[in-house]
């Protein structure tokens, strides 16, 4: 007897890489990174920074490596940093701007994860004021997770880099999931980077490799980032099998980008009509949904999850009352109409 079929929107981390990728890592040639000998992992660095627009990028294990290695390099010790309140880099990286390089979050509240300019200019601190901590840096989300998967602009990164420019602060941008951001807006990666110091991309999310990131900017930047790589314990040897499948996630997985927000809007519109859910879904732009649940229905959020699993969906908390759910290649059509299924059971509704 067959298993009962599962659908897994917990993550788009959740992918199983492709037929192309595995014979990629089978066939990469390869060499000692920590030498700068693979020639994998080269070609995959030049194509990073070309989509990029940067002069220079380097492979990193995973992406919150390549925030704490930006944020090492761009920021002293004893420095502030200003983020989002519900950003990545502040809640899901083990406070490790304070633990590895002695930085101060200054969490700011933005709606849709954008970050205001005036909020953000009355957190950076004055020079004149001796006994208060400098700002060095301000860290962006592009898209923002916990805020639905929402795309900043180019008009809201201008923002910032005004700020930036008037107040000699350095930006970094966690672009985890920029590819579905650019893929959301129809532009290219590079033109929503362009001007910021620094930014980090993943391959592993809504590309499907397996494995790694990179961070790009400036060649001096990259030649900083590189030492601290070592640092933090991430020089690899022949690591160009797991560059090469990054290689195939660039060219043939960024295309494929909007079948998963359309998947999403699909699953937000049928969502909102479930009792006990409430949701928005002209606010879920990219593979990312967040609703937010009736405790007098669903009771808490785990208890959500737990009535979604015995249905066979997997999905998770967001939240004491909310869940997430986030769509990628391996989530299709039957998988969609299974949630919704899946809800209105466990909502009374069927």
């Amino acid at each position: 007897m067959s298993a009962a079929p599962i659908s897994d929107f917990r993550s788009d981390t959740v992918t199983k890489p492709t037929p192309a990728m595995r014979r990629a890592m089978a066939e990469a040639e390869v060499g000692d990174d920590v030498y700068g000998e693979d020639p994998t992992i080269a070609r995959l660095e030049a194509r990073t920074a070309e989509l990029l627009g940067f002069p220079a990028a380097l492979f990193v294990p995973t992406g919150s490596m390549g925030n704490q290695i930006a944020l090492r390099v761009h920021a002293r010790p004893g420095t502030e940093v200003i983020v989002e309140a519900r950003s990545h880099v502040f809640h899901y990286e083990m406070g490790a701007m304070a633990a590895l390089s002695g930085l101060l979050p200054r969490p700011v509240f933005g709606p849709g994860g954008r970050m205001p300019e005036a909020e953000a200019e009355a957190w950076v601190r004055p020079e004149s004021v001796y006994y208060l901590p400098r700002t060095s840096l301000v860290c962006l989300e592009n898209t923002h997770n916990f805020a639905g998967g929402t795309v900043l602009p180019r008009a809201a990164v201008e923002e910032v880099l005004a700020l930036a420019r008037r107040k000699g602060l350095a930006v970094h941008v966690d672009g985890a999931r920029l590819w579905n951001a650019a893929a959301a807006l129809r532009v290219s990666e590079a033109s929503l980077v362009a001007g910021v110091d620094s930014v980090m991309v993943c391959f592993s999310k809504g590309l499907r490799a397996p494995v790694g990131s990179a961070v790009a900017g400036s060649e001096a930047f990259v030649a900083e980032a590189r030492r601290a790589r070592k640092l933090f314990g991430g020089g690899m040897r022949q690591a160009g099998v797991l560059a090469a499948a990054a290689l195939v996630a660039l060219e043939d997985e960024r295309g494929r980008l909007a079948e998963d927000h359309a998947r999403l809007a699909r699953l937000a519109r049928e969502l909102a009509g479930v009792r006990g859910v409430s949701v928005d879904p002209e606010s879920f732009p990219t593979n990312i949904l967040i609703v937010d649940l009736d405790a007098r229905v669903w009771g808490s959020a785990n208890d959500a999850l737990g009535k979604l699993r015995t249905r066979g969906i997997l999905a998770g908390a967001a939240g004491p009352a909310s869940v997430r759910l986030v769509t990628h290649a391996d989530v299709g059509d039957a998988d969609v109409d299974r949630c919704v299924a899946a809800f209105r059971e466990s909502a009374g509704m069927s």
